[in-house]
């Protein structure tokens, strides 16, 4: 059956609850705006997103000397994005998806090819149909070269982008064979990409394109469907397969409501997504309104990236320089996020990996250069406990502290690192 209504009105802890988990954290006004509001109302506008993104962004990867500056502009204006954009539930969902569909910047390394992906993920974050973003992150030149696609021909099939595309990015592993594999890298041969190839090439623009010579045209047979397929064929197989609706919507509630989801919501998920037909918007605006995402209260760890973000954004959002936020991208790469470049091919397996010794002395450091450094933002007032802690009833302990103490402590306790 499908996820419970939540019916109440939002009180301001739920209000603060669905900021934490949609839009990295909110100040006090931001989370008293929800207030009194319907569930369902509160997640569909959350929803509506267009693609404006944040004006005057310092952060230009076109103008990076090097494919290693380009790319580090590329992270840099991303964390500019999630920090200061209008929409950061689509930020949110796009980071989700670049820890589903993977890339690396490790074999990536061209500025158009990333700057398409990410539009990508922005354009479908909140998709009607999964399976044509799945069908639109397949035919990026960046995920055609990560997965090797642009390898793979007639005669002398590459296999990588047809595993990931099973294994990863639908059903999950279990329920493919390696024939179908072998039939679905058949079906992928000549899908390629012109241009941008080269170090010296990482400004010019790669562009998809379909070499009909080098597509094996036979008969294939792949996940139980037999015809003369083509690469539109098995990924719209794949990604509308029975079993990729529970894949998938068990990432949606990693992401939302616990690092070890309740499988039984999970199931919820998975029949509404049926149900649908993969209306990934669907689900979410269930999802995003039902009574178990606001029971699931400090479950999920949240990632450095988010980290950051998460704080900078309870504090209001303060004009950091330019160079400041690029400290904080490399600084959160240090501690396990490094954007556009999760560990390997199946993403960050984050939860509980995020905290060590060494990272969480890092994000002590970030509060501390946050609120107590002398590079510090202007901090006037301390944010409220509701926005640092979700909870309307401060710890006695943080009253007796200056503001900048008293966010400082908040910064690193439990209660602000989990949402």
């Amino acid at each position: 059956m499908s996820l419970t209504p939540y019916t109440k009105n939002l009180s301001a802890e739920d209000a603060a609850h669905f900021l934490r988990r949609t839009a990295f954290g909110a100040t006090d006004a931001q989370i008293r705006a929800l207030v009194g509001r319907p569930a369902a109302d509160v997640a569909r506008e959350a929803l509506a997103f267009d693609q404006s993104l944040a004006p005057a962004s310092p952060f230009d990867p076109t103008t990076g000397a090097t494919p290693g500056a380009m790319i580090q502009l590329t992270r840099a204006a991303w964390l500019y994005e999630l920090t200061y954009g209008p929409h950061p539930l689509r930020e949110k969902l796009a980071l989700m998806w670049s820890n589903h569909f993977v890339i690396g910047t490790d074999k990536v390394r061209n500025q158009s090819a990333l700057a398409g992906y990410l539009k990508v993920l922005r354009q479908h974050a909140a998709t009607p149909d999964f399976a044509e973003f799945a069908l639109a992150v397949a035919q990026t030149p960046a995920m055609l070269r990560y997965l090797d696609n642009d390898q793979n021909r007639k005669g002398k099939s590459n296999e990588n982008f047809s595993r990931e595309l099973m294994e990863l990015f639908t059903t999950g592993i279990g329920h493919y064979t390696e024939q179908d594999v072998r039939e679905g890298a058949r079906a992928l041969s000549g899908w390629t990409f012109t241009g941008g190839r080269g170090n010296k090439n990482f400004l010019e623009p790669q562009v998809f394109t379909f070499n009909a010579r080098q597509h094996d045209t036979g008969r294939k047979t792949y996940l139980g469907r037999s015809g003369t397929l083509s690469p539109e064929d098995v990924v719209r197989i794949a990604a509308t397969h029975p079993q990729t609706a529970v894949f998938v919507a068990r990432k949606l509630h990693r992401a939302f409501l616990a690092d070890t989801p309740d499988e039984r919501a999970v199931q919820g998920s998975a029949e509404t997504w049926r149900r649908t037909d993969g209306d990934v918007k669907a689900v979410l605006t269930e999802l995003l309104s039902s009574a178990e995402f606001y029971a699931s209260r400090a479950r999920i760890i949240r990632s450095p990236v988010e980290y950051v973000v998460g704080a900078l954004r309870t504090l209001g959002q303060p004009k950091l320089e330019p160079k400041a936020l690029l400290n904080l991208t490399q600084t959160a790469g240090r501690m396990g996020q490094l954007l556009l470049q999760p560990d390997n091919v199946k993403g960050w397996d984050g939860g509980r990996e995020w905290i060590n010794d060494s990272t969480l002395l890092l994000r002590l450091q970030v509060a501390a250069a946050l609120t107590l450094g002398k590079s510090a933002p202007a901090l006037d007032a301390a944010p409220s406990a509701l926005a640092l802690l979700g909870s309307d009833r401060p710890p006695a302990a943080l009253k007796t502290l200056n503001a900048r103490q008293r966010t400082y402590l908040a910064l690193v306790s439990p209660e602000f690192q989990l949402a």
